[in-house]
Order: C-alpha cells, then sequence, then structure tokens
C-alpha cells in the first residue's frame, strides 16, 4: 500500500487542478484553435536502442484543437517528417560503436507521416483574459495512423529499396501553452508514439531474408518500434461566447414589447 501513496497524491493533485475549471465550465468561453508547427523527428528501435536527439529530422505539424470542457481539449493533427538512424551512432564500452551494430553496420533513412487524435488536459485556463495566468502546462494521449517509408542498408537486408509501412501508433506526452493575446498563443509539445510493429527498420528478428541463426539475431523480436515528435507551435483562438442562461429569453420579451 505504501507504493501506492505517490500514485494517489498525484491524482489529488491533478482533481484539486480540474475541479477549478468544472465550477466555471457552465461560463466558460467556447474555444477553437487553428496551428502549425515546426520541430524534430526521431525513432527508437534496433538502430536506435535509445531516444537520441542527434537524430532528429526535421518535421512539421498542423493541427485543430476543439474544447469540450474547461480543462479538456480535443486536438486532430497532421504531422510528417524525415527519419534517420545509423548503427555507427549506437556507442558500447569505451564509446565504440556496439559490438551487434559494428556488425550489422545498418542505416536508415526515409520519411513518416501521420494522422492522430488526442485528448488534452490543461492545468490552467489560459485563454481567460480576466486571469493574471494566460499559460498552462498540459498532458495528452490519444491514437493514430501513421505511414513510414524507409529504406535501409545493412546486413542481412537484400532490398535496399524504399519500402511503404502503414500501421497504428498510441501517442502520449507533454506540453506547455501561452496566450500572447487574446488569439494568438505559442506551444511547445513533446510526445513519443508506440507501435505495435517492429518493421520499421526491418530488423525484427522473425522474417530476415536468411533463416540462419547469424542473421535472426541482428533483430529483437521481442520490441516494439517508437517515433517521437518534439516541437514549437503557433495557433489562432477563435472564440464563441456561450450565453447565460435566460439571456435569450430576455432578448425575445424585449422585441415582443
Amino acid at each position: 500500500m505504501t507504493h501506492s501513496t505517490p500514485f494517489k497524491t498525484l491524482l489529488a493533485c491533478v482533481a484539486q487542478a480540474g475541479s477549478v475549471f468544472f465550477v466555471h465550465s457552465a461560463q466558460a468561453q467556447n474555444t477553437s484553435e487553428v496551428g502549425l508547427g515546426l520541430g524534430g523527428l526521431s525513432y527508437k528501435g534496433e538502430l536506435s536502442p535509445n531516444y537520441q536527439f542527434r537524430n532528429n529530422r526535421p518535421a512539421f505539424t498542423a493541427f485543430y484543437r476543439k474544447d469540450i470542457s474547461a480543462p479538456v481539449t480535443l486536438r486532430g493533427a497532421v504531422t510528417g517528417g524525415l527519419l534517420r538512424a545509423a548503427d555507427a551512432t549506437v556507442k558500447g564500452v569505451n564509446n565504440d560503436t556496439a559490438p551487434l551494430a559494428a556488425y550489422r553496420n545498418a542505416n536508415m533513412t526515409g520519411s513518416l507521416w501521420e494522422l492522430s487524435g488526442a485528448l488534452e488536459y490543461n492545468f490552467f485556463d489560459f485563454h481567460n483574459r480576466k486571469d493574471k495566468i494566460h499559460f498552462t502546462p498540459y498532458v495528452f494521449v490519444g491514437v493514430a495512423g501513421f505511414y513510414a517509408h524507409t529504406k535501409v542498408v545493412g546486413r542481412g537486408i537484400t532490398n535496399n529499396e524504399y519500402n511503404g509501412l502503414v500501421g497504428l501508433a498510441i501517442p502520449a506526452g507533454l506540453g506547455f501553452k501561452y496566450a500572447v493575446s487574446q488569439h494568438w498563443n505559442l506551444g511547445l509539445d513533446a510526445g513519443a508514439r508506440k507501435t505495435f510493429t517492429d518493421d520499421i527498420d526491418r530488423y525484427n528478428g522473425k522474417d530476415q531474408p536468411s533463416s540462419s541463426t547469424e542473421v535472426r539475431v541482428l533483430g529483437n523480436p521481442n520490441t516494439k518500434d517508437w517515433y517521437f515528435y518534439n516541437g514549437i507551435s503557433v495557433s489562432y483562438t477563435f472564440y464563441k461566447i456561450r450565453c447565460p442562461e435566460g439571456t435569450l429569453e430576455i432578448q425575445k420579451n424585449k422585441k415582443n414589447k
């Protein structure tokens, strides 16, 4: 039971932060946003067992946000960018290339496109111009479909042409929003995408071109590939003011008089 205490404390803090919004949700402004972002796309898999900042390649995103309650926002986005990875960057003892990576000596180039939908939880009402706080951290989780178009050159790969792969992923991460003015916002976003495939880099340890043990061990059949997007964004907010209950009736009565 003692191990669950930090988790319970975190849930309590989130609940308290969210309660501030829900108290005023009936009077909240109905907002939506359109925006563009620039950043980096990177990959984690056999050719890059850990996240490597150096593997980030140019990427962009276009998104639309719609609030469904004071703290909760739905986001739809299209993201695209380049991918690269190389065994030569996988370091082992004495900062030398790891033995398996040196033997495989593979590298990957290509691109990836993603269509995603996510739910964001904002900790502060940064759109409320009456408050002093015009920023908020947020967390998000969602679902995405992606298309990877990659070429892999290395030991055991007989087809060195570009190959296409369609798959599903679970995006999750965190970010920061800042309302520069009533309509313009800046944002930071960092998220990971867990995929359900090990074929982005084509070293999955199962169906390599050769059935020899030497070739099969070049990939790990027990892991899945990941990819990441990190970037900055600018967005424009549209407002639709919700009228308090009874306002329309009052206006109608005035017109009838």
